[in-house]
């Protein structure tokens, strides 16, 4: 037998009880790995972040594996029922909307949940709009900071900015729609000479990537839509 047809044959034994933590596309539901699919396909439950976002994908591809919601309001409670059912032998995928459950979305209770309790846990790596944003920016090379979602209030926001900028390395965070020009015009009186990477819609139809200092990207969108989750990294000081 070929190594290729062993690996075959390999991949398609039955999962190991556990929970299997899988990346999902953050826009292009294309942009999916046959494992993880394959593993969607053979778990006993799917958690999922928000059940009507994930059917989507499920549909797309013809998954008809039961869903179970898994999101940052019953998360703590679910964590118990979840280890409970890997005790039992199940073996569960957890997934958020999109990219990486942990990372800046549900799941980390779940993964810590499961390693206390000493259940096992595998990754089936994915997308994720931070590392798709870093790949884009052109300056992150050396290493970058990600800060997930900052705080609503200006202020607050203004405090860890004022904590961050002086670092040496990038620093890359999430921003919704609503906050995100807010953001850019912070920047442009706090760094106004720094160069701004924002990532919008990142792998959607109308995806948009931009790179200029704050007052280039706020000139660039005062006739573009801000709709969609915004990446924003600001390079270093140079």
């Amino acid at each position: 037998m070929s190594k290729d047809a062993a690996a075959t044959k390999d991949d398609q034994q039955p999962l190991q009880a556990g929970l299997y933590v899988v990346g999902t596309p953050i826009g292009n539901l294309s942009d999916i790995s046959a494992r993880a699919l394959d593993t969607l396909r053979q778990v006993e439950v799917i958690l999922a972040e928000d059940t009507r976002h994930t059917r989507k994908l499920l549909t797309r591809y013809a998954i008809a594996t039961p869903m179970m919601s898994c999101h940052k309001f019953n998360e703590a409670q679910r964590s118990q029922q979840i280890v409970q059912r890997i005790s039992n032998g199940a073996a569960l995928a957890l997934v958020s909307d999109a990219g990486m459950p942990g990372v800046s979305d549900p799941g980390a209770r779940v993964v810590a949940a499961c390693r206390a309790a000493g259940a096992p846990i595998y990754a089936v790596p994915g997308p994720s709009a931070i590392t798709t944003a870093i790949s884009l920016c052109g300056f992150a090379e050396g290493g970058f900071v990600f800060l997930g979602f900052l705080p609503n209030k200006s202020a607050a926001r203004r405090r860890i900015l004022a904590e961050w900028l002086p670092q040496e390395l990038p620093i890359a965070v999430y921003e919704s729609p609503y906050r995100a020009i807010k953001l850019i015009t912070e920047l442009a009186e706090l760094a106004p000479e720094r160069q701004v990477f924002v990532g919008r819609e990142l792998t959607k139809h109308f995806e948009q990537s931009l790179v200029g200092t704050p007052a280039d990207i706020l000139a660039a969108f005062e006739q573009r839509s801000t709709k969609g989750e915004w990446v924003i990294v600001i390079g270093p000081e140079r």
